[in-house]
């Protein structure tokens, strides 16, 4: 496909690329920095770590905080590894739930008509401008009514509606030419089948993009382990890291600190890099082509 003579998403390197590429370096570059910054802060020796000026680089890499960090956790009365398989559960949960519900409401509000479908979206809307700690108090007294403190669901229910996912997903299916799934159902197709085969593999980029800003959401969460659950041994990873690094508020623990938030970073990353693609796609696009 062509454009006034260019490729549009050229599968190899061209000259044209390059006053793009120069705009985008500098921004890269910016960008860049908080996350060499995790990386060298979390290695860095002692005298580095309280060094003044600050330094922005590691100079004598080290996995000294690593070692004190794992340390820590060994005399703690529950395991490091507990607390892992709390958070990799959960997550799990989160991501798989949300994901399903997300994309099932989308598909709904989208192409199905029942009654109020417009009142739904407002609700979805609205539910954007408030901040977690705005709805704190309603989502405990929640919990607490049902009856779910100190269960896994106490982390998992809160966290599965996520509006801004909703909205996201909603505008993919809006691109969805209403002729297709017509012609399904003229093939005899149920709503099923249309948002199993039809919806579901058309808006992937969209998908990928709402795994992630729900994983971003769930995988750091400490708002349950505060509030919902007082059993140690249902508390997540993100809770026992902060409250181990806070616990040993030394010298020694700001390396801890620094440990603990490259750890609890790095699997956003991954993820990250993993579905990179088809963010790309969503933010260039914003729908289906």
């Amino acid at each position: 496909m062509a454009y006034r003579g260019h490729k549009i998403n050229p599968q190899r390197f061209e000259k044209s690329q390059l006053k793009i590429i120069a705009m985008i370096l500098p921004i890269v570059f910016v960008m860049g920095l908080p996350i060499v910054f995790i990386f060298c802060h979390a290695f860095k020796p002692m005298e580095e770590l309280f060094a003044y000026p600050p330094q922005f680089f590691v100079y004598n890499p080290t996995f000294e905080n690593f070692t004190k960090l794992f340390k820590a956790s060994r005399t703690a009365g529950i395991p490091m590894s507990r607390y892992a398989f709390n958070s990799i559960l959960i997550t799990a949960s989160v991501v798989a739930a949300s994901l399903l519900l997300t994309t099932m409401a989308a598909f709904a509000l989208s192409k199905l008509r029942f009654k109020g479908k417009g009142m739904l979206m407002q609700i979805n809307q609205t539910a954007l401008m408030f901040v977690s700690v705005a709805v704190m108090i309603p989502r405990y007294l929640t919990v607490n009514v049902l009856g779910l403190t100190d269960t896994y669901l106490a982390h998992i229910l809160p966290l599965v509606a996520l509006p801004v996912a909703l909205f996201l997903v909603k505008q993919f299916v809006d691109q969805v030419p209403d002729s297709l799934i017509e012609a399904a159902y003229i093939d005899g197709a149920s709503d099923w089948h249309v948002y199993v085969r039809i919806i579901v593999p058309m808006i992937k980029p969209a998908i990928a993009t709402a795994a992630i800003l729900v994983f971003q959401q769930v995988w750091g969460n400490m708002e349950t382990s505060n509030y919902y659950v007082n059993d140690e041994g249902l508390k997540t990873l993100t809770f026992y890291m902060n409250t181990l690094a806070n616990a040993n508020n030394t010298v020694a623990g700001q390396g801890m600190a620094a440990a603990a938030a490259l750890i609890m970073f790095v699997p956003n990353l991954v993820l990250f890099i993993i579905l990179q693609n088809n963010v790309m796609n969503t933010m260039a696009h914003s729908g289906i082509k």
